[in-house]
Order: C-alpha cells, then structure tokens, then sequence
C-alpha cells in the first residue's frame, strides 16, 4: 500500500473569502475543480507539513509566511483510497494580514471566494466537509478526521486529537 502526504492552507482575507486555486481542466487530479492551496510533501518535508505548506503557498501564490497571520494546522484527515493508498491530508487556516498581490501558478487560476458560496461551487467533498466543521469549531483545537460513506454520500468522522496527559 502506498502512502501519500499532503499539506494545504484555507487562507482567509478580511472580507470572510477563502482563496481558491481552480485546477486547468487538463490537471491529472481534480481537473477544473476549485481546491485550497497545496500539494504533495516532498521528500525533505515529511516530517514538517508546515514548511511544505509555505512552500505549496509561495510556489502557487507568491504568498509566505510573512504575508499570513496565524498560519497554524487545525486538521487532519485520512483516507483510504481503494486499498492502495492512504492519504494524509494536513489542513492549516490562517489569515491574509493585508491586501497582497497574488502571483499565479502553471497550475490554475486563483480566486477569492465568499465562504457563503463555497457550496455552490465546484469543490471536492473534503472540502465542503472541512469547511462545514471549520464553520462550527472555531477554536484553536486540532482536529482528525476520517473519510467514509455514507449511503454512497462522502462524510468525514470526527475527534479532537489531544493527548490524556
């Protein structure tokens, strides 16, 4: 079974919109769909998804770290993907401190989207779900979560990760 790493970053600006790459629809994942800002760990990031998230936001944006406040990882979430690999995506909010240029990537195009229409729009359901438990539990917890489904619907199931000590 092959694993697979992943960081990305909801990024908010003062209006309440999250920034959103839209995927060129001849991108060999998600093509033409709206995603937050990531990617891949590469082979030097595996043990700090952190630093491949800044460089997933330079790299797709123009954005580091002295541009966003609060950069922090508010989730975790695991997928099986068929018995062949799992993914582990890691999830960090933080905010657009000012108005900042944003330089776009080979990747796509990027947007600011109203968090009120995010669900209109075309996104992945981990997506919609991140946003939905995000929208509900503000508070600097970190949270784990696991994919499923439900009746052939995709859902996510929850649990604070904390330490008993």
């Amino acid at each position: 079974m092959q694993l697979r790493q992943l960081a990305v970053a909801f990024i908010f600006n003062k209006k309440n919109e999250l920034l959103f790459l839209q995927k060129k629809t001849t991108s060999p994942f998600l093509p033409g769909m709206l995603v937050p800002i990531g990617g891949h760990l590469e082979e030097g990031e595996i043990s700090d998804p952190y630093r491949a998230c800044l460089r997933e936001l330079e790299e797709e944006t123009g954005l580091t770290d002295e541009h966003i406040q609060g950069l922090s990882l508010k989730y975790m979430v695991f997928r099986n993907k068929s018995n062949r690999e799992i993914r582990t995506q890691y999830v960090f909010f933080g905010v657009l401190m000012h108005d900042q240029p944003l330089v776009e990537s080979e990747e796509g195009s990027l947007s600011w989207i109203p968090i009120k229409q995010i669900e209109s729009k075309s996104v992945s359901a981990t997506t919609l779900e991140i946003i939905r438990h995000a929208s509900t539990h503000q508070d600097d917890h970190v949270w784990v979560g696991t994919m499923r489904s439900i009746k052939r619907k995709p859902a996510i199931t929850w649990a604070l990760l904390e330490d008993w000590e």
